[in-house]
């Protein structure tokens, strides 16, 4: 059983969408002990109290740097025994301190086909550049944007007909099908490292 950490900033729907994949048994041999956020008002706070998550708000302008904040957090990370950070919705770098004790045990959800449109605003993005697609990564975080190994990654075909909400909509619903499949195999590729 390898025991998870989810970050998220905001609204937390891939969060919910892990704990509901693991409580039917579509993600196995994994466990959701704790979401951290970064807001007070984030509204998988929420999402958190109706599933019965532990929940850690950390907020960071109440420290003097990076380290001291990811420290914190780092703290409770190992009260709670997690093996992987799956960063759901997570506006924030990643620093020294978290990458240093969880080496290739971060992964992100990018909602674009990595390399392209990296950053905070990549459905936009794309919509904005025309692009034929866009589509939805996940990948290892490194102390880079978005650059890190890629573990899995699939398209969609932008119709120009849509809007940008249309497209949101339809990049949404493929980070949730496909977001749990790949958690699924690091999970398999930790507990293989494990025996």
């Amino acid at each position: 059983m390898v025991k998870i950490a989810v970050f998220a900033s905001g609204n937390g729907s891939n969060f919910e969408h892990i704990v509901r994949a693991i409580e039917n048994g579509s993600l196995c041999y994994t466990q959701c002990v704790l979401l951290v956020v970064d807001h007070e008002d984030a509204l998988a706070i929420e999402r958190a109290k109706r599933l019965h998550i532990p929940w850690l708000y950390v907020n960071p302008k109440a420290f003097a740097n990076k380290a001291a904040y990811e420290t914190l957090i780092h703290e409770k990370l190992r009260e709670y025994g997690v093996e992987l950070i799956v960063l759901a919705g997570y506006m924030r770098y990643i620093g020294e301190v978290l990458l240093t004790h969880y080496p290739n045990r971060i992964i992100n959800l990018h909602p674009a086909y990595l390399p392209n449109f990296p950053g905070a605003h990549s459905i936009q993005d794309a919509y904005e550049a025309k692009a034929e697609f866009t589509g939805v990564t996940v990948h290892y975080v490194d102390e880079g944007v978005d650059s890190g190994e890629i573990i899995h990654q699939e398209k969609i075909i932008i119709d120009p007909a849509w809007s940008l909400a249309e497209l949101e909509a339809h990049v949404h619903a493929l980070e949730y099908d496909l977001f749990y499949r790949v958690i699924q195999m690091v999970v398999k590729q930790i507990e293989e490292e494990k025996q």
